[in-house]
């Protein structure tokens, strides 16, 4: 058995499940992450980033699932841990995202992928030197599923 409890809960715009964005890298929309006062603490010296990882709880998951399609790949069905979707047997996110301020124990951020009233699990702070891999390869998720997501999420047709 393993207890996990929120840190904190994520603040946005976004209320539709499954609507665009579907991706942190994909979205420009801004939101807050409130971390509650008895995880405060840990924020100290957090200003100095520009990016955040956020761990979250996808509570309005509708169900697990072992294999599901990703948001616009048409038919084609992929084990759940070939893709990014929230169906999951443990509904846990990642979101990158920009750090634009802090006040008072709330992140301010850019790029929140996440409906709002997501409870939040963590925050780590984004290290280039650690979190960018420049030669990975990815799978089945071809350049033409990421336009389709780009187009979904911003409205601006692949080039």
């Amino acid at each position: 058995m393993m207890d996990f409890r929120p840190i904190g809960i994520a603040h946005s715009e976004l209320t539709t499940r499954g609507a665009p964005p579907f991706q942190s890298s994909l979205s420009q929309a801004g939101g807050t992450i409130e971390v509650f006062p008895e995880y405060r603490e840990g924020l100290r010296d957090i200003e100095g980033f520009s990016h955040l990882i956020i761990l979250s709880h996808f509570n309005q998951a509708e169900k697990r699932a072992l294999a599901e399609k990703p948001l616009l790949d048409g038919e084609a069905n992929h084990g759940i841990f070939a893709t990014r979707h929230f169906n999951r047997p443990n509904p846990i996110g990642i979101s990158y995202v920009a750090l634009t301020g802090i006040a008072d124990g709330t992140l301010s951020v850019k790029g929140i992928d996440l409906l709002d009233g997501t409870p939040v699990l963590d925050i780590k702070p984004y290290i280039p030197a650690f979190d960018s891999i420049p030669d990975a390869v990815s799978g089945w998720v071809t350049t033409t599923h990421v336009g389709r997501l780009r187009e979904a999420g911003t409205g601006i047709r692949p080039q």
